[in-house]
């Protein structure tokens, strides 16, 4: 049998053909007026696809360096901050105040749940200088209420600076991000909008811009307002990613296609469609017997399932792969061998979906010894379905 590599991570996503042409055919220097030009135009697209009035930017890194830069940028050694920790990436936040000199106040809460409301309002403090946080925790699929977290901040400590690391929340959740005072949003090339990894992007509000003039912790390529500086010119700072800028346009544009050409309603369709496949495939692995891992804040970017007691996630990922070339991705440190996570962000459709759940209907069935009768998870997905294209 011929066999199509199919990826079903949540970062690296899978690529879009038009990027990587694009991306092929970006052979031009970054100090000229041609690049000056794309880089403008993306940088006005990212205004439109995060949903923001605020300045976008873009750094040759990873999301973590995003990450490093909202803490570097906008902290002092000894100012207290809120981290929101329940999971792999929450944990990172917390790393990463304490790598910077921060008194982190932490509210945890388990994998697989999301955080108590009652808890953050008694850790916030009027003195508390930001807040870190996750949209969508991918390291267990779950979702978390930025907008309520917002409206703690706003009546407990209202000068508090909200930073969400939103890197697989773009994409798959609607944010209202002016509206709610979200003051750094992040997010990551690898993810929604469907380019290799080697890019982040990130908003910032004025109240951010202001608070970095206060911030005494060192910062060089981080710095953010060398950024913003250059950008007013249609340069970065230092040398930028040519090449996925080039596919980042591409992506942008392809999103704003499937809605006529208008990139907000674009970016709207495109957060709709990650919700539809997510709730079918949450749809299908239940009716397969499977349990959700995070079932009462599923994120739309990727589901998490925990296997049946006494048996090992590891086998459903590398069965996948051997016999499908489907690609998914185990659980993260702890949950290793215990849940796999299947992802909905970018450029996934609905026959993907469907793919996806026949092959689980074959390795439940056979190697996993499940009672399933094929046609189970596909049928509870087209249910889904049908009735979201009637909305």
């Amino acid at each position: 049998m011929i066999r199509k590599t199919r990826l079903f991570t949540p970062g690296p996503t899978p690529l879009l053909p038009a990027a990587q042409f694009a991306m092929a055919a970006a052979d031009i220097h970054h100090r000229t007026p041609e690049f000056r030009a794309l880089y403008q135009k993306v940088l006005a697209q990212l205004k439109v696809f995060v949903g923001t009035q605020n300045d976008v930017l873009l750094l040759a890194c990873s999301g973590t360096g995003a990450m490093e830069a909202s803490v570097s940028n906008l902290t002092s050694p000894g100012d207290r901050v809120l981290v929101l920790t329940a999971g792999k990436f929450g944990e990172r936040w917390v790393d990463l105040v304490k790598a910077f000199g921060c008194q982190a106040d932490v509210v945890e809460a388990p994998y697989g749940q999301t955080f108590q409301l009652a808890a953050i309002k008694a850790a916030l403090k009027p003195d508390t200088k930001a807040i870190y946080l996750q949209a969508s925790e991918t390291s267990t699929a779950t979702n978390h209420d930025v907008q309520a977290v917002a409206r703690l901040r706003d009546e407990v400590a209202p000068e508090a600076i909200l930073v969400v690391d939103g890197i697989t929340g773009l994409g798959t959740t609607h944010f209202d991000v002016d509206g709610w005072g979200i003051d750094i949003l992040i997010g990551g090339s690898q993810k929604a909008v469907m380019i290799p990894p080697g890019l982040a992007y990130l908003s910032v509000s004025e109240k951010a811009w202001k608070a970095m003039d206060a911030s005494k912790n060192p910062r060089y390529y981080f710095d953010l307002r060398k950024e913003r500086k250059n950008a007013v010119k249609g340069e970065s700072a230092y040398t930028p990613s040519v090449a996925l800028i080039a596919g980042l346009g591409a992506a942008l544009d392809y999103i704003a296609g499937q809605a006529g050409g208008d990139l907000e309603k674009g970016r709207i369709a495109l957060v709709n469609n990650a919700i539809t496949n997510a709730a079918a495939t949450r749809a299908g692995l239940v009716a397969l017997g499977f349990k959700l891992f995070s079932p009462d804040s599923p994120s739309a970017a990727a589901t998490a399932v925990a296997v049946p007691e006494g048996l090992d996630s590891s086998d459903v990922v590398k069965a996948l792969k051997s016999r499908f070339a489907a690609v998914i991705a185990n659980g993260q440190g702890s949950m290793k061998g215990q849940i796999f996570r299947v992802a909905h962000l970018g450029f996934f459709d609905y026959l993907d979906t469907v793919a996806l759940l026949a092959a689980m209907e074959h390795i439940a069935k056979d190697v996993l010894k499940l009672p399933v009768e094929y046609g189970t998870a596909v049928a509870a997905a087209q249910k889904v379905y049908a009735e979201a294209a009637k909305a």
